[in-house]
């Protein structure tokens, strides 16, 4: 018996519903090689008509501080970002806050450090360890994948010098694309990127790159399947990840033919229509390994006037590569959607929270 399940039934593609549901086993603990306590909890996604869908989600402190909440060091600078007056005389002082003010360079450093505890997992070790460092190879995804530093992990935990292909894949408007009106766009590797006998050697290959509406991850994954044909595995490494986008994976060709696992931080994300991008957690405890961080989370968020509780909408969620490339317009996206359904901007939350603490 599983240790939670949750089932779901999408129908916005008229033409292709998808009904199923994901079963959550209890979370196991381990630690990683400096002797950090993590957990990681694995979870099956099985459906009408699509393949089973292999999943593993992870907690450890630097997936808990990107996911729910952390304390961080607030100065001039970073208020300023948020939209709150500042003043030269601003001393830097501790704050908690939400994952998703984890912002550029700070939030890359704290992605790598969740990838080596992650990568110490006996999930993912137990794997590793059955091969050769040139049977393996890492594609992160252009942009948000080139910063989660899986070539790094699979070095600092097994000394593997892997080889490492950055692919180029984007969405392009297509309105023949149900519900998304989304296309994908991909620039696979020329051939002087790997030779033929390092293309026979691949057997497994680790994707980066978050999931949302999975059409992109699902062309990469068709793509690279066809590239190598001795490949046996494909490990996806998605810090976000929504139940539509695992299912349109599960859904791919590929799959029926290669044995296809989803890496996941904490837990899944709502894709909320009409958006479907900025996704926010589930709140029934049954989806965290500590249901209590989720607690905190939403009430850190707390409540617009209207008693509505903003981390339920996906106004709370994530601006995905923005994030990381431009924190302005990160702010300016949080913002957009916290106006539009709330009343607020991120810095009216920041500041009664900085007013409660």
């Amino acid at each position: 018996m599983p240790d939670f399940a949750y089932a779901f039934d999408f129908r916005e593609d008229i033409n292709n519903p998808i009904h199923g549901e994901i079963r959550f086993e209890t979370p196991i603990p381990y630690q990683d090689k400096k002797g950090l306590a993590c957990f990681s909890r694995k979870a099956l996604l099985v459906g009408r008509d699509i393949q089973n869908l292999d999943l593993v989600f992870y907690d450890n402190p630097d997936t808990t501080s990107f996911i729910y909440l952390r304390e961080s060091i607030v100065n001039g600078k970073f208020l300023e970002i948020v939209g709150l007056p500042s003043a030269k005389t601003t001393r830097p002082h501790k704050q908690v806050l939400p994952g998703q003010l984890c912002l550029g360079p700070e939030r890359s450093a704290l992605i790598g450090e969740a990838m080596m505890h992650i990568f110490a997992s006996p999930a993912i070790s137990d794997i590793v360890k059955k091969y050769n460092q040139h049977d393996l190879a890492v594609f992160p995804i252009a942009r948000e994948g080139l910063k989660y530093q899986v070539a790094d992990a699979l070095f600092a935990n097994f000394g593997y010098y892997c080889d490492e292909v950055v692919l180029d894949a984007h969405h392009v408007f297509d309105s023949s694309v149900p519900v998304y009106n989304r296309a994908v766009e991909l620039t696979l590797f020329k051939d002087k990127d790997l030779d033929q006998q390092q293309k026979e050697n691949i057997k497994v290959a680790y994707l980066a790159d978050s999931i949302a509406s999975g059409l992109v991850m699902k062309e990469v994954i068709a793509r690279v399947s066809e590239r190598f044909e001795n490949l046996e595995r494909i490990e996806v490494v998605a810090p976000l990840a929504t139940i539509r986008g695992l299912c349109r994976l599960a859904q791919a060709e590929t799959a029926r033919r290669v044995h296809l696992r989803v890496h996941v931080f904490e837990t899944i994300l709502n894709a909320l229509p009409p958006d479907f991008y900025y996704s926010a957690h589930f709140k029934d405890p049954g989806f965290h390994i500590q249901p209590e961080l989720e607690v905190a989370y939403r009430k850190w968020w707390g409540l617009d006037k209207n008693g509505i509780e903003i981390a339920e909408t996906a106004c709370a969620g994530y601006g995905w590569s923005e994030v990381f490339y431009s924190p302005r317009k990160q702010i300016q996206m949080i913002n957009n959607q916290l106006t539009t359904r709330h009343g607020l901007t991120i810095a009216d939350i920041v500041k009664r929270n900085f007013a409660s603490d």
